[in-house]
């Protein structure tokens, strides 16, 4: 999906560096009233936060929403759970994948879709080790110098 016909809200960029990335899953969430009007004036954080799977349903964690300001007292809890929309055998296989692999579930992105519902970007992780992480940064800084002697060069 093009990036033209979403609106990302929050992103979860120190997920790319902690975790090896696996199979990325879209998913709907369960909002409420405020909840969305807080987020369509872009301020959310999912740097923090991970899906569970809980009574067959998967559940997002730990994500923080603000408060929107207008709503007074009939405001909306900031780091409540909010429950995933996803189909029964996709639920499955992130569950089996969690409990068998040792693997996490982590949002990469929380976005408008070009309809206007709100969705997050999961995807299938296993953490990454000190190691890996040093080694990700050293290939990172020698494709940027890399970049840099051909600039100069050319």
């Amino acid at each position: 999906m093009a990036d033209k016909e979403r609106r990302v809200v929050a992103d979860n960029r120190r997920a790319r560096f902690n975790y090896e990335i696996g199979q990325v899953f879209e998913a709907g969430i369960t909002l409420v009233g405020t909840e969305v009007k807080a987020l369509r004036e872009g301020r959310a954080s999912i740097a923090d936060s991970y899906a569970g799977e809980a009574g067959g349903e998967l559940w997002l964690y730990n994500a923080y929403i603000p408060e929107y300001l207008q709503a007074n007292r009939f405001n909306h809890e900031t780091k409540r759970p909010r429950k995933l929309l996803l189909h029964r055998r996709e639920i499955g296989r992130l569950a089996a994948a969690v409990q068998r692999e040792g693997m996490t579930i982590v949002p990469l992105k929380l976005y408008f879709n070009d309809k206007g519902r709100a969705k997050v970007e999961l995807a299938v992780a296993r953490g990454k080790k000190l190691h890996d992480k040093r080694e990700t940064e050293k290939a990172r800084d020698w494709s940027r110098e890399k970049g840099r002697l051909l600039r100069d060069k050319g």
